[in-house]
């Protein structure tokens, strides 16, 4: 066995080095730059049009795209590769990274680029969304730039709500309805207590998988619907065990327990393909494979239902960083500034279904003739409007992320108290919001 772990582990150093080696030019004398990224397959085929369009555009320059497996694996590949001096020119990355990458003395600030003889005019930096430059930045200094954004909608089954009396031109438009249109659409066809039928699903995970921030991500859009916050502005202290908090998490905690989702997968997509599950949190990034994988019943999207407080969905995305290794600063930076020009991002919005980072994209031509013939997208992009940013964690942000995953799923799993789980929780977030404060 020891041996088996060495063989490993020797293996993993192997491909990890060969993963990061950086190469000066292409065979045809173009400049390489290599790009990590953690797209899924589906959106590989747009990210390779993408590619080609900039390298048709700017021929000098080879752009070397690697997937690298998202989550805890990323960021750890991320800091290894910059201790062994193999990191990539430029990698995908998400705004809880940024900390880490940093203080590692591992990326530029953009102010360096933007700044520079290349850079970008007030203007193009005003119409990229305040939200998304909020998520690129740590501790109010530019570190990334947004490549796309996201949120979060309902994904439904209309036949299945027209098979239990639902209308599907109304899906479910607050918390009230969502818990009552998921009861309703929950069947247990011959009584054994074993449900065929899922009205609906939380992306409930293990919080120390990698799976865990996700879960997160994914539960603040109900937490601010219920007028809370993550942590206060002075960064001081978490909110996010406050009255708004226990709501949030007591609706979850309901639907959890009475739809027995414990005993229910939480691949979502293949249950409700196979319409063993009415309704589902969901992005604009799985459209591609939709259109084919759904297309056997009548589905849509709808905005998410109305919280006690406020109408309120995330936005997110992933943000490119350059890393101070490259020996390519300058056309990784090229790339960068051209793929968030707005008819690049109408290009790569309509290729891939992710949403623009700009306003301006709603006024290209093509995106508004695209808009007209996707409505399904077209939720997604109205929800822009009233998209919200979380509040920076300035340090610790990945431990206090995976403390509201621990207690997301006490309350869940372990069916225990709400207020109790989120409290337990806060505590020890508290305790490194003041250890950094010293």
């Amino acid at each position: 066995m020891k041996k088996l772990v060495l063989c490993a582990l020797l293996l993993g150093l192997l491909l990890q080095t060969s993963c990061g080696k950086k190469e000066e030019a292409a065979g045809d004398g173009r400049t390489v730059v290599t790009f990590w990224h953690s797209f899924v397959s589906s959106t590989v085929p747009a990210l390779n049009e993408l590619i080609a369009k900039f390298e048709k555009e700017n021929p000098a320059i080879q752009i070397r795209a690697q997937y690298i497996p998202t989550g805890d694996a990323l960021i750890q590949k991320l800091i290894t590769s910059v201790q062994s001096k193999t990191a990539p020119d430029i990698s995908w990355v998400h705004s809880d990274y940024l900390q880490d990458l940093v203080e590692a003395d591992a990326i530029y600030k953009m102010d360096d680029f933007i700044a520079g003889p290349d850079g970008l005019s007030e203007a193009e930096m005003a119409d990229i969304y305040p939200a998304l430059i909020q998520y690129a930045s740590w501790r109010g200094t530019l570190y990334s730039m947004p490549m796309e954004a996201t949120n979060l909608a309902l994904l439904y089954n209309r036949d299945l709500f027209r098979k239990a009396g639902l209308d599907p031109d109304r899906p479910p438009q607050d918390w009230r309805e969502l818990h009552e249109y998921a009861k309703k659409l929950t069947v247990d066809a011959d009584g054994d207590g074993i449900f065929e039928q899922v009205g609906f699903s939380l992306p409930v995970f293990p919080a120390t998988g990698p799976l865990g921030g996700w879960m997160v991500w994914q539960w603040l859009p109900f937490l601010w619907q219920a007028g809370g916050e993550l942590i206060n502005e002075e960064q001081t202290s978490v909110l996010y065990n406050s009255e708004a908090g226990v709501a949030a998490l007591r609706l979850w905690q309901e639907i959890y327990r009475d739809l027995k989702l414990s005993s229910y997968t939480t691949d979502y997509d293949v249950a409700f393909a196979s319409q063993r599950q009415a309704m589902a949190l969901d992005g604009p990034w799985n459209l591609p494979r939709y259109a084919t994988l759904l297309k056997h019943f009548d589905w849509g999207f709808a905005p998410l239902p109305q919280g006690p407080a406020k109408k309120a969905t995330i936005i997110g995305g992933e943000y490119l960083t350059i890393f101070k290794q490259s020996k390519h600063p300058a056309e990784a930076w090229k790339f960068i500034k051209w793929i968030i020009q707005p008819e690049n991002q109408a290009f790569w919005a309509i290729k891939s279904s992710y949403l623009p980072i700009n306003h301006s994209v709603l006024q290209v031509p093509e995106f508004q003739s695209y808009l007209a013939a996707h409505p399904a997208f077209k939720v997604f992009v109205d929800e822009l409007e009233y998209s919200l940013a979380s509040r920076p964690i300035d340090f610790h942000g990945l431990e206090i992320t995976r403390h509201v995953a621990e207690a997301l799923e006490k309350a869940t799993v372990g069916d225990q108290d709400p207020a109790a789980a989120l409290n337990e929780s806060a505590q020890k977030s508290n305790a490194l919001l003041q250890s950094a404060a010293k």
